[in-house]
Formats: C-alpha cells, sequence, structure tokens
C-alpha cells in the first residue's frame, strides 16, 4: 500500500476524480439552465377551472399553470382560511398564468385545490400573443374586416390576417428605420451644421439659406413618409377578432397588435415541436417588449458580441506589445519587476472599480475633452462625453489585459533563445525576428489569452453599468446612416438584460423562465466565441508548428 502511494497514482486517481465531479456538476447546471429557460418556450396545456369563492359564487378560470406547490393547512388557516373539513396535512395550490391583463387585477394567480370544482382542457381554447398587455386567452368566436364577419374557416382567417398584419407591421418598421430614420439623421445634422456656423460666426445668410432649403426638402420628404406611414398603420388596424374570455364576455381585439396565434390543446407532437422552434427563433431574433418581460433579446445578443469583438480589437495588440517589451526589450531592473507586479495585481482589482475608472477617465475625462474639441456644436447634449460601447470595450479591455499579457509572455518563454540567435545569425533584424519567427510561433499563446479575455469580459456587467449599458436601446450601434459604425451609442448586454429582469422586472413570475433563457443563450454566445478563437488557435498552431522543429 505504500509503494502504491509512493507510485502518485493515487494523487492521479483523485485528480481525475476531481476533475470529472467538476465536469458533472458544470453540465449538469448547464442542463438545468438549459431545461428551465427552453420548456418556456414550449406550448403548454391551457386549462379551463371551474372554481368557487369563499362567498359560494361560481367562477371561471382559464390559463396555464405555471408552478405548484404543497401549502401546510395550518399555514393556510393561519392566513385566515377556515377549511372546514379539511383533514389532510398539506393542500395543492396552483399559480396559473391568466393574462387578460386588461380586465384581471393579476396576470397570475394562485388556486387553492379546495377552491376547485373542475378543471378541463377543451378544445378551441386560443393563445394570442400581443405586442402589449402580454398574451390573451380566450374562444376565437370570428373575425372582423372593419365592421363585417368573415365567412370561412375562423382559424384560417384569423391566421392569414395576422401574416398580412405582420408583413405591414415589418414594411412600417423598415419605413421608420430606415427612410424616416435617414431624414431625422439629416435633419439632425444640419441643426448641428447650423449650430456650427453660429459658434464660428460663419452664419451668413447665404449659408443658413442653403440649410434652410434643404431643411425644407427634407420636411417635404418626411410629410410623405408620414402618410405612407399613417396609411400602412390603418391597414394594419382594419381587421379584427371577437374573442369570448374567462368572465363569458366577447372581446374585441385589433390585429394590429397581435403577433400569433395558437390552440396548444389541439397540437400534436409534431406541430408542439414546430412552434417550439418558431417561439426560440422570435426569441433570438426579436426585440424586447413590456419592460423586458417579453419578446426577444436580439438587440442584447448584437451588443454583447459587438462590444466582446471591440475589446478584442483593443486588448490584443495592447497586450501583444506590453508583452513582447517586457520579455524581449526591458532589462531585469527593479522597475520591469514593479511592472510585472502591477500587471499581476490588475487581474486581483474588483471589476466595479474598472467601471468607476471607465466613467471617471474615458467617458467624463476623456469623452468631454473630445466633445468640447470635435463636437461643440452639440453641447450640452454629449456625443462621446456620455456612456458608450467605446468606453465599455476600453474599460473591459483594461480589465483582461493582464491575462493576455500573462499568456502572451508565457508564449515568447517558451520558444527556445536558439531560434531567435539563428535568425539574427543569418542576418535578420530583431524586429524582422519578431515579426516573422517570434510572434508567429507565440500566436496560439496570444489566442489562449484572448479565449480567457472573452470569457471574463462576455459576462461582467458591474462596469458596464457605468460606462455604457441599458436597459433598452432604442437604436443599434450599427445602421444604414454614415459612418454606420456608431461607438459613441449605449448598447443593450445578455448580462445586464439578466440582471433587470430578475431583479427590477415588475412582473417577477412572469420574468423567471426568461432569467433561465437568456443566461443559457448567454453561455451559448460565450461558448460559440471561445470556440471560434480556438479554431484560429488551432489553425495558427497547425501553420507555425514547422517553426519549432
Amino acid at each position: 500500500m505504500n509503494k502504491w502511494f509512493k507510485s502518485g497514482a493515487p494523487w492521479i486517481w483523485l485528480t481525475g476524480g476531481a476533475v470529472s465531479l467538476s465536469l458533472v456538476a458544470v453540465l449538469g447546471l448547464l442542463l438545468l439552465i438549459g431545461w428551465r429557460g427552453l420548456t418556456y418556450f414550449w406550448p403548454h396545456t391551457i386549462y379551463e377551472w371551474q372554481l368557487t369563492s369563499p362567498e359560494g359564487e361560481r367562477y371561471t378560470v382559464i390559463g396555464e399553470i405555471h408552478d405548484r406547490e404543497a401549502v401546510p393547512v395550518a399555514q393556510l388557516r393561519g392566513a385566515g382560511l377556515g377549511l372546514e373539513g379539511v383533514t389532510e396535512d398539506t393542500l395543492t395550490r396552483y399559480l396559473v398564468k391568466t393574462g387578460n391583463r386588461e380586465f384581471v387585477p393579476l396576470d397570475f394567480r394562485w388556486l387553492l385545490e379546495t377552491d376547485i370544482v373542475s378543471r378541463d382542457t377543451p378544445a378551441g381554447l386560443a393563445v394570442l400573443e400581443r405586442s402589449n398587455h402580454g398574451n390573451f386567452y380566450g374562444y376565437v368566436e370570428r373575425v372582423l374586416e372593419g365592421d363585417r364577419a368573415l365567412g370561412g374557416d375562423v382559424r384560417e382567417q384569423l391566421q392569414s390576417r395576422i401574416e398580412r398584419v405582420l408583413e405591414l407591421n415589418d414594411r412600417m418598421k423598415t419605413l421608420q428605420r430606415g427612410e424616416i430614420g435617414k431624414i431625422n439623421f439629416q435633419l439632425e445634422k444640419l441643426r448641428l451644421q447650423q449650430r456650427k456656423l453660429e459658434l464660428d460666426g460663419n452664419a451668413t445668410e447665404d449659408a443658413l439659406a442653403d440649410i434652410r432649403a434643404r431643411e425644407q426638402q427634407l420636411r417635404a420628404d418626411y410629410q410623405v413618409l408620414e402618410r405612407e406611414l399613417f396609411e400602412l398603420r390603418d391597414q394594419a388596424r382594419r381587421d379584427s377578432v371577437v374573442v369570448r374570455d374567462m368572465r363569458g364576455q366577447e372581446v374585441t381585439l385589433s390585429l394590429g397588435s397581435l403577433l400569433d396565434v395558437a390552440w396548444p390543446n389541439d397540437m400534436g407532437t409534431l406541430a408542439k415541436t414546430a412552434h417550439w422552434f418558431k417561439q426560440i427563433g422570435k426569441f433570438i431574433t426579436g426585440e424586447p417588449r413590456e419592460a423586458n418581460t417579453e419578446g426577444g433579446v436580439f438587440p442584447a445578443i448584437f451588443g454583447t458580441v459587438f462590444m466582446v469583438i471591440l475589446m478584442a480589437i483593443i486588448v490584443t495588440p495592447l497586450g501583444v506589445v506590453a508583452a513582447i517589451y517586457l520579455h524581449e526589450y526591458a532589462g531585469k531592473n527593479s522597475l520591469t519587476k514593479i511592472i510585472r507586479i502591477a500587471v499581476i495585481n490588475l487581474a486581483g482589482v474588483p471589476s466595479i472599480v474598472y467601471g468607476v475608472f471607465g466613467l471617471g477617465f474615458f467617458v467624463y475625462m476623456l469623452g468631454g475633452s473630445l466633445d468640447r474639441l470635435f463636437y461643440p456644436e452639440a453641447l450640452p447634449t454629449p456625443t462621446f462625453g456620455s456612456p458608450g460601447v467605446l468606453w465599455s470595450a476600453l474599460t473591459l479591455a483594461i480589465l483582461t489585459l493582464p491575462v493576455v499579457i500573462v499568456s502572451t509572455e508565457e508564449g515568447l518563454s517558451r520558444i527556445p533563445s536558439a531560434v531567435r540567435q539563428g535568425s539574427l545569425a543569418l542576418g535578420a533584424t530583431k524586429a524582422e525576428t519578431l515579426w516573422r519567427i517570434i510572434i508567429p510561433m507565440a500566436s496560439p499563446a496570444i489566442m489562449t489569452g484572448l479565449i480567457l479575455a472573452i470569457a471574463r469580459a462576455a459576462g461582467e456587467v458591474a462596469p458596464l453599468m457605468l460606462v455604457g449599458v441599458v436597459k433598452l436601446a432604442p437604436n443599434l450601434p450599427v445602421d444604414g446612416n454614415f459612418p454606420y459604425l456608431h461607438v459613441e451609442r449605449k448598447f443593450m448586454h445578455l448580462g445586464f438584460h439578466i440582471y433587470d429582469v430578475g431583479f427590477q422586472s415588475p412582473n417577477v413570475e412572469a420574468a423567471r423562465p426568461l432569467v433561465y433563457a437568456t443566461s443559457f443563450l448567454l453561455v451559448t454566445v460565450i461558448v460559440g466565441l471561445n470556440l471560434t478563437a480556438i479554431g484560429i488557435r488551432n489553425h495558427l498552431r497547425e501553420k507555425f508548428r514547422s517553426l519549432d522543429h
């Protein structure tokens, strides 16, 4: 036994077991997050309950079972419920999502099993997804075109009319963000141009007349587009649907606010699977609604990826140049030791401190100076002197800089001195040796540092809350207006979206599944970025493998 312990085999098995347990724990956590998040998009069964109130009145509730729990009877009696004749120790109560926010006080309600007279899953119950006020549950009675009821199959008529409305909404969105947005952008540029002329003392009558003429033409074009937009909006509001809700009353809903309709109780497994994929696609490509508790997260995905890529573009050359200087040029003296200690200590600074530094230095000092030098006509409204994606990328670049420096230095230290000496002996300069021999051989280590930097930066939230991220960004950092890349704009981020939905949402129960879904999506985005970087690293490793021999 002592010989076995001295051989080191137990420690190998212990290490392997610890790694296996860690891997199982991580995979289990990912599976839990994925399951809780992805099941949110599955079309759930819609129930119709017949209930009795404490006063003996009967009423109907229609909705989805969101959660259930066992509650001690003593706790319920302590809350004021009589529960005469109940002999069980616990009772089950159901958390039901009822929707129909215009007509019920709460989107969710608890139903106690002693109040339930019956529970059915009748065919024909529809879930109507809307752009506001959440889902609407009920029985579709008829579809109206104006005031005229349409004949034929109600479901086919409703589906075709919703597709028509969605097409009109897409045209309106394209018009608003395309031509109308371009005119608004040009009008703002004219306003700033006139302001600049006034500040410079060059506001001559001819220059102002030219600006007014161009502004008049733009406003004339705007009125034409505005009339087209109003016509499209009237067409989208033309049709409506009559739905009988849980109160037994008929409610008329404009199709202009409807996004989709489904009949989960009538769906088979294949139909539910197709609907599930459709909902996931809408979640990934759509925009948030209802204070981020409904809709999609595409702006947050775009903002996260864009910010991480911009951060990688900034941190890679800075980290590589710093590592090359420290390893190849700097002498081994006290100053170099202090610099190395400072770089290592930077990795231990709390991320929120980087956020405060970014806000004070990048936003207020650097951004404010840029505004005073290059954008005085826009003041007091800041251009670069407010949080934005550029300052977020720079802040995270400083945060992840130690990782890239240390990783690059490790790669440089593994390159034999004979390689450098051989290159110099053949007549190459030190700069040529670095550029053609050393950096290519160290490129896998550089990519390793970049992978670690991406993983760290993509999950950071605290510093971004100070230097650029917002709850809802009206415009993406990239659009069709010159200069097309607007790094001064605020942006949305998946990590902040999770925080906002989970802790700042006005409807916690509705937001909880979205927290899991967005968390799973954030992990997927990080894994995707890392896999891309790993692929590039492996390609570079194979490409420059011959230099090792």
